[in-house]
């Protein structure tokens, strides 16, 4: 496939699946201001949360719905009635109604048939269309389902009016490879767009939406930061970037608020992010290694793919035990200092023996301490 002419939709889940990460509560108020940066930034559909929760979850979905964004809004349902019309009630255009067609789930976790499921799920389907409503068949468990099973269950998914088929690969066991060919079977052999909702148990998610993608899935599921149950769901800002740049794909979205959404749901999760975060982490334009450096300095493409100012990020140059004299040279010109040869040589040499001391990069207040023992003759024990 061209994927540059290729249309992918972006279904955001932080309010559902991103909160249900163990431990982490957003606020009504959270909730709403996460929803308006996810519309502002250009999010297909917004999956705001479980309306048969109800209580301050329904009342959150509630003025979410109010609040005229431009996405589409889904809430996340069980295959009943009761949920389909909870959903109705806060005012929602779509419904991602939910069933489990794995062994494991459908014989353990239900206790019932693969009749069952389909009857379930076919009727839930209809009450859901009849009710005016956009609907997302959630294939629970997928990525452990038999092919011809998950076929099957597509299959009395498109009938009963079904919209798309969310492929689950809800416990994270795929790969690549794998998410690919299932995906490009499941497309030859039903006519039903498919979403790829990638959980990160095995630190495949954001390689198997991109997979998935690659196999024709026209919907990715994602979460700001990676938050999810276990180890997290697709992240958010590793996908629209791996799009843009691995896949040269187009995609309508601000790239700018990629750091801000970042931020606003690392406070309001209370799940600070990572240093080495691909994409929105602190250390990601930070450099120190000595060849890399020398790179950074004569051309920022050597080492860096995008710059860091899309993002909102800002380079560093770090000086510390793997610094090199190209390293040491450049950080004092940006302290207004021209540095001789032999003069770096000597700061370098003292430069790695306090990084080894401290085990860690150096302040800039220690390099000017080091330069003026060096030139001064002042003692910086």
């Amino acid at each position: 496939m061209n994927n540059t002419e290729s249309v992918v939709k972006i279904v955001d889940t932080t309010l559902r699946d991103g909160e249900q990460t163990a431990g982490v509560v957003f606020s009504n108020a959270e909730k709403l201001e996460i929803a308006k940066l996810l519309d502002q930034a250009g999010v297909y559909q917004i999956e705001v949360g479980v309306p048969a929760m109800r209580g301050s979850e329904k009342k959150a979905i509630g003025e979410i719905a109010k609040a005229n964004l431009r996405a589409s809004l889904l809430g996340w349902c069980r295959a009943v009635s009761s949920d389909i019309r909870d959903a109705v009630d806060c005012g929602l255009d779509a419904v991602c109604v939910s069933m489990p067609v794995s062994d494991v789930h459908i014989e353990k976790k239900l206790k019932k048939d693969r009749k069952w499921v389909h009857d379930s799920i076919a009727r839930a389907i209809n009450y859901a269309k009849s009710s005016g409503l956009y609907v997302s068949c959630n294939a629970e468990d997928a990525s452990r389902a038999k092919m011809d099973e998950l076929i099957n269950f597509t299959r009395v998914a498109k009938a009963a009016g079904a919209d798309r088929l969310r492929f689950c690969d809800t416990v994270g066991i795929l790969g690549p490879a794998q998410a690919l060919q299932k995906i490009q079977i499941l497309l030859q052999e039903v006519d039903l767009p498919v979403e790829i909702h990638a959980h990160n148990d095995f630190g495949m998610a954001t390689a198997n939406s991109i997979a998935g993608f690659n196999a024709g899935a026209t919907f990715i599921s994602t979460t700001v930061n990676g938050l999810g149950e276990r180890a997290g769901n697709a992240a958010l800002e590793e996908v629209i970037m791996a799009l843009k740049y691995i896949e040269h794909c187009q995609v309508n979205f601000d790239i700018g608020k990629l750091k801000p959404l970042s931020e606003l749901v690392a406070r309001a999760s209370g799940r600070p992010v990572w240093g080495s975060k691909p994409i929105v982490g602190k250390n990601i334009f930070n450099h120190e290694a000595g060849v890399q450096v020398d790179g950074i300095i004569k051309d920022p493409q050597t080492y860096e793919v995008f710059h860091p100012s899309e993002i909102g990020g800002e380079r560093q140059i770090v000086i510390g035990k793997h610094s090199g004299k190209n390293a040491i040279f450049g950080k004092f010109k940006e302290f207004g200092i021209d540095l001789d040869k032999d003069l770096a040589e000597i700061i370098l040499k003292k430069v790695r023996e306090k990084a080894v001391e401290t085990k860690r990069t150096l302040f800039d207040k220690e390099l000017m301490l080091i330069y003026y023992s060096e030139t001064k003759g002042l003692d910086i024990q």
